[in-house]
């Protein structure tokens, strides 16, 4: 039989057939694709093949179906093993909030990159616009600004107040969507906006250290009412950037990469080489400041927390 996987629990998986039946299906023996080293063999949104088990009511998967895409991220504890996100996506968004949590440009900047590494268009959406001041309104545009002028769509919402979630709406309309972000940005309260019958569990910041309990466990993926899907992820607390060589990766920050062929030498590396023309676009102000720091924070393999 042929399913969707549309949730991942580590050890089971849940198998959504064409004919709209579900079954929980595990992995027998050891599982490994060609290439690819990670925690989770399988993820949410990769097509498999499965038996039933006799007299069990639940199947074993047997063959991984050819993805047209994946995301990754470097495992919080294992630095040389990788998670698999979730595969088979249209495109991704990132939830981002400046506050209550507060997520650091370092951190959009490394999943953005990740994203173009993988080749998955992305957004941004900057939620809890409803909590907002007069100052917070003015950082918020300055963030904006850095995103939009290098091709990424923002979108400013609140989830809870349903300010502006039917742009969210129109643009995950008929796609397969995967909703990334620290715990505590409103994923969960913007899933519940977009699809209200799913009434997703969500929780409150904490007051000691400002950041949000996960609420979401494991993947999952939901149906929308209009047509595509969102996957849901667990809280990303740091994100660390994997399988990128460092001379590849300029190419995956487009301000950059429409400038490397003006640069004096083929093998630069945009650090301190004469003639760069990165460094002369950060210095005449044509890139962002931000952006060229987080270019040397990856490239020198700093600290990766948010």
């Amino acid at each position: 039989m042929e399913g969707l996987v549309t949730k991942s629990t580590g050890s089971w998986y849940q198998v959504k057939t064409p004919d709209e039946r579900w079954f929980d299906c595990r992995i027998k023996g050891k599982f490994r694709i060609k290439g690819i080293t990670t925690t989770n063999p399988i993820a949410v949104g990769d097509t498999v093949d499965f038996e039933l088990e006799p007299e069990q009511g639940t199947g074993v998967i047997t063959n991984l179906h050819p993805r047209k895409n994946y995301i990754i991220r470097k495992s919080i504890n294992l630095s040389r093993q990788a998670q698999i996100l979730a595969a088979n996506l249209d495109q991704a968004f990132l939830i981002v909030t400046l506050a209550s949590p507060r997520t650091s440009l370092g951190f959009i900047d490394r999943f953005l990159v990740t994203a173009e590494a993988y080749d998955i268009p992305a957004s941004l959406v900057f939620n809890k616009l409803d909590l907002f001041s007069d100052e917070g309104l003015e950082i918020l545009g300055d963030y904006q600004k850095i995103y939009t002028q290098i091709g990424y769509p923002c979108y400013e919402v609140s989830a809870l107040a349903g300010t502006n979630v039917e742009q969210v709406a129109e643009a995950i309309k008929g796609k397969v969507t995967l909703f990334a972000g620290h715990s505590g940005v409103g994923k969960s309260s913007l899933i519940n906006a977009l699809v209200p019958d799913l009434g997703l569990r969500t929780s409150q910041i904490s007051e000691w250290h400002d950041k949000g309990t996960h609420t979401t466990t494991f993947a999952e993926m939901f149906e929308l009412p209009h047509g595509g899907y969102i996957i849901d992820t667990p809280g990303i607390r740091e994100l660390g950037v994997i399988d990128i060589e460092k001379n590849e990766l300029s190419h995956f920050f487009p301000e950059m990469r429409s400038r490397l062929n003006q640069c004096r030498f083929n093998s630069c590396r945009h650090i301190n080489e004469p003639g760069c023309a990165i460094i002369r676009a950060v210095e005449n102000g044509e890139i962002e400041l931000s952006r060229y720091e987080s270019y040397l924070s990856i490239y020198h393999g700093y600290d990766t927390r948010a």
